[in-house]
């Protein structure tokens, strides 16, 4: 079958490889009809997610048919359309079952305290084979699968697999209330589901920092305020839209990395933030489409979130930064009562719902998915994708084309 297979920082190829196996009585092979491409992925190929196993296949989104079910899968059959979670997990320890499905006792390989295991990740995560691939060994099947309901499609299901659950719970970390406001920093897909996840959590106002056209565009159309941080200090936009107060909650929707605002930061503090980033970064990080300039994000928007939000605000962070990030603005968070909270999403635990609101009519992420690529174009697709190339806001891939 074709997967896209990760080999070095930098080099990822698609590649025969051999189809995968029943290995266990709780798997479930899944024929993959749409994958995604994450903005995860690119940390992995650039390296600032260290730890990758020569030979992984990559992907940690995907929607398919189950075509194979081992004998203690009691729940799924033969040609039933399903979701696949992004995080793997084994649904009967303490953790999945009061929803912690990403902190599982079970499903890393490496034992309880490892962290969490998903799919196309590092050896830290359990090294797993992904789902950028024709076809996909989905363990702990009976509770890791979740079916699609009729009348969902594939690129309305693709969303569930990772980014709309995340973005979730990037705003129930955040806390919402009725009639907050909200700031997202960072409008990429997750960042947009943070949007209509913020509105749908009852907040009155959102505004979007971002700094690519097309994406704040996309945030205004979803009728958020929007804040470009190249032409304007953000921190003091957001106190000249609240009245001096602050906003009430944050969501980091941004991660390890966000390019380095050309604006809005002091030039000192700019060079200060990328020779920390330059140290810190393996050499050649290259997706094939030229060189990685690494960004400030981990340090600015961590303190750009602190400083926007109003004293006794909370903040949800959901940007993956990996554990080389150790530096955080605690003493601003201290002197103003915040509450912070981060963490992996618990896929398993909003996948159903969201699902069900999508059925209903409520939602369509889909509107989001603005390109559709076969995966024998994977590799042109990760070039564009990696360049923040206009439009380009989600990626899907069709093993099928």
């Amino acid at each position: 079958m074709k997967a896209v297979v990760w080999h070095a920082v930098g080099d990822i190829q698609l590649e025969d490889v051999p189809e995968p196996k029943i290995q266990a009585p709780t798997d479930a092979i899944v024929k993959i009809t749409t994958s995604a491409m994450c903005g995860t992925d690119l940390h992995l190929i650039r390296g600032t997610m260290p730890g990758m196993k020569d030979g992984t296949i990559i992907g940690h989104e995907a929607v398919g048919e189950v075509v194979e079910a081992g004998t203690g899968v009691r729940n799924f059959s033969t040609g039933d359309r399903v979701v696949i979670p992004s995080t793997i997990s084994c649904g009967y320890c303490s953790y999945c079952r009061a929803g912690y499905q990403a902190q599982c006792d079970n499903a890393n390989p490496g034992g309880k305290l490892a962290g969490t295991a998903f799919f196309g990740g590092p050896e830290a995560a359990g090294a797993f084979d992904g789902l950028q691939a024709e076809y996909a060994r989905v363990p702990y099947a009976s509770t890791s699968l979740v079916p699609i309901p009729p009348g969902v499609s594939d690129a309305q299901a693709i969303m569930v697999s990772d980014i709309f659950p995340t973005a979730w719970f990037g705003a129930k970390l955040a806390e919402i209330r009725t009639g907050d406001t909200v700031a997202v920093f960072g409008a990429g897909p997750v960042g947009q589901l943070a949007i209509l996840s913020a509105y749908l959590q009852g907040a009155g106002r959102v505004i979007a920092v971002d700094h690519n056209t097309d994406r704040l565009a996309l945030a205004q159309a979803q009728h958020a305020e929007i804040v470009d941080f190249d032409t304007e200090e953000p921190v003091a936009a957001i106190q000249d839209l609240t009245g001096g107060i602050g906003v009430d909650r944050v969501i980091d929707a941004v991660g390890v990395d966000a390019e380095r605002p050309a604006t809005g930061v002091p030039a000192e503090q700019a060079q200060q933030f990328d020779t920390e980033q330059q140290q810190a970064a393996p050499e050649g990080n290259t997706t094939g489409g030229g060189q990685w300039v690494p960004g400030d994000a981990p340090s600015q928007v961590s303190q750009w979130a602190a400083q926007a939000v109003a004293k006794a605000g909370s903040i949800g962070i959901i940007g993956v930064y990996p554990q080389t990030i150790s530096s955080y603005p605690i003493g601003v968070v201290m002197n103003k009562n915040l509450t912070v909270k981060a963490g992996n999403c618990n896929h398993r635990h909003y996948m159903p719902g969201l699902l069900r609101l999508i059925a209903e009519g409520g939602v369509d992420p889909a509107l989001l998915l603005t390109e559709n690529e076969p995966m024998t174009d994977v590799m042109a697709a990760y070039r564009e994708f990696d360049r923040r190339e206009p439009g380009w806001i989600k990626v899907a891939l069709n093993p099928a084309a």
